[in-house]
């Protein structure tokens, strides 16, 4: 059975809740772990997520330390037993790291998306998906299906009975910039529509005629949590690497270039309206 929840989501709240604990009773890293008898390193560890295997009695002695309530206690051990679950994700070890974006999508209740090359992730089709990574040139066949069943299980989230909220800004030149061909690109624009009909999913375009925005330096993606003990979680890929930012001034910079796209952007019908015509203009062959 696939799990709703994120080991990687949950091993950074309990550390999140250690480290609070412990500024809350004053101790430094050394004091605590001298008076329950964790060792040092252990602990810090424990309080940076770094543990993925956690010892029952490691949190039977910090709950001890810090006074814990048993309903507290509790919950602290069931976070240690989720954290030492494995994501759905786990079986594509060669598509996603074990702490990548699909270990912090599932637990998201709102999810905020700047996209400026291709259409959003959650939001493709299959062959739209396979013509995206056949277009980079360096994937095997087998590693192009892998990914793209990878993708399709992704959106999983979007199906599920309390999906989080989701709200896409897309670049025009994303629409006009055809993949696999203009069949796979009509059927992908067709999905796009019947995905903005959803009630949790808002997708603006921002047109050509909008000139430029702050966002165009690139796209990202915002992630938010209803667990206040979980930040806000800013991210990025480029070809060779991933960003995840999380300090509340990156986080600002992110919010600040995402409501400004959005802002230059048509309202969600316009955009409906908008995709409409460039399929027609596929259709047309225009």
């Amino acid at each position: 059975m696939k799990h709703s929840f994120s080991p990687t989501i949950r091993r950074r709240r309990l550390a999140r809740i250690l480290r609070d604990l412990r500024e809350e009773s004053g101790d430094t890293l050394d004091a605590a772990a001298k008076k329950s008898g964790v060792p040092r390193a252990t602990l810090g560890k424990l309080e940076t997520a770094a543990i993925k295997q956690i010892r029952p009695a490691h949190l039977d002695a910090l709950a001890k330390l810090y006074g814990v309530g048993k309903e507290a206690w509790e919950s602290m051990h069931q976070l240690a037993k989720d954290a030492s679950e494995q994501g759905w994700w786990s079986k594509y070890k060669d598509v996603f790291s074990p702490t990548g974006l699909a270990s912090f999508e599932v637990e998201a209740s709102f999810v905020r998306v700047f996209e400026a090359q291709v259409i959003p992730g959650l939001l493709q089709t299959p062959d739209y998906t396979r013509a995206v990574f056949m277009g980079a040139n360096s994937y095997s066949e087998d590693r192009i299906r892998r990914h793209v069943a990878a993708r399709m299980e992704r959106q999983d989230i979007l199906e599920r009975l309390y999906p989080p909220e989701y709200a896409a800004v897309i670049d025009e030149g994303v629409l006009r910039r055809q993949a696999g061909g203009p069949k796979t690109m009509r059927e992908q624009l067709h999905h796009l529509v019947q995905m903005a009909e959803r009630p949790n999913i808002a997708i603006q375009v921002v047109p050509f005629s909008a000139g430029t925005y702050a966002a165009n330096l690139g796209s990202f993606q915002i992630m938010e949590f209803s667990e206040p003990n979980d930040p806000t979680i800013g991210y990025a890929e480029t070809p060779t690497s991933t960003l995840y930012v999380e300090s509340p001034e990156e986080i600002r910079r992110y919010d600040a270039m995402w409501r400004e796209a959005s802002a230059a952007a048509l309202s969600v019908a316009q955009t409906v309206d908008f995709v409409r015509n460039v399929v027609e203009s596929l259709e047309d062959g225009s």
